[in-house]
């Protein structure tokens, strides 16, 4: 597809001048194709979703850093392979034959705190070696295409994303003046999974954050440890896998009561954001 083609279902502002981490032109800010609506999606308006589309990403810090992604990674998965699951011999859910996968290291201005970098295995230092980009336009177009090649509407799902994942990547978008479309939604597995395991007594019930971790859970349904932790892809990986086990319950906790991503918050703004002076 060349360059100036326009793509489908996009919902999205032209990212032509968005070259680096700098705020995009009011102008392009504002240049979403022509009919896309404008407004909150309300909570009862919020479209059953075809592809869930599960994302990681991997930061400089924690929230109150205002951290920059330096890895983010999703895989898009229909809604009918989670409806139909494949197995292995031991009755197992494993990952769907048919899925589409999107994985990117970028080198954020922001450095990493000593403690992201000792999770991740990231630092701005390997980044800049391996000559990455940071987040910036071509990033988003990437994104773009990677999501308008999905049968809409989308709900990205990610593990406590609600509280980071979710408003670090509205943070991120926002500054470069992109946005997502506007019948996408948001599931958060965290949420979720507590909410299910409170309502049906689930599993084994756990205090805290630390039963619920990919780690914890992954243990908990496949008694064993999930490889590549603390990488974008093998979070993902990890996560899906989650899902998979409570396909049934999960989709139906998304169907009612996935957020609209117009209600997601940016994590912080950046500090030319019109926003800021009123």
């Amino acid at each position: 597809m060349g360059a100036g083609s326009p793509l489908p279902r996009s919902g999205w502002p032209r990212m032509d001048d968005c070259g680096s981490r700098s705020r995009c032109s009011p102008t392009l800010c504002s240049s979403l194709r022509p009919g896309y609506p404008r407004g909150n999606i309300t909570m009862s308006e919020t479209p059953r979703a075809e592809t869930f589309v599960f994302l990681d990403l991997e930061a400089t810090g924690l929230p109150s850093m205002d951290p920059e992604i330096a890895e983010l990674s999703l895989f898009a998965v229909h809604r009918s392979s989670l409806e139909n699951l494949e197995r292995d011999e031991s009755g197992a859910p494993v990952l769907p034959r048919v899925l589409d996968k999107l994985t990117l290291c970028m080198c954020p201005e922001r450095p990493f705190t000593a403690k992201a970098s000792e999770i991740t295995g990231l630092s701005s230092e390997g980044l800049a070696r391996c000559r990455k980009a940071g987040f910036d336009g071509a990033v988003v177009r990437m994104l773009q295409a990677f999501l308008s090649r999905q049968a809409g509407p989308i709900c990205l799902v990610a593990h406590n994303g609600f509280d980071y994942d979710f408003p670090l990547l509205c943070a991120e978008l926002r500054r470069l003046g992109a946005r997502l479309p506007r019948d996408t939604v948001c599931l958060d597995t965290l949420l979720a999974l507590r909410g299910l395991d409170r309502a049906h007594s689930h599993g084994t019930r756990a205090r805290g954050r630390q039963g619920y971790s990919l780690g914890s859970l992954f243990h908990r349904y496949f008694q064993a440890e999930p490889s590549a932790a603390h990488s974008a892809e093998g979070d993902v990986h990890t996560l899906l896998l989650i899902f998979l086990h409570r396909a049934a319950e999960l989709l139906a906790w998304a169907d009612e009561q996935a957020r609209g991503w117009a209600h997601i918050e940016p994590m912080y703004l950046p500090p030319d954001d019109p926003s800021l002076e009123s």
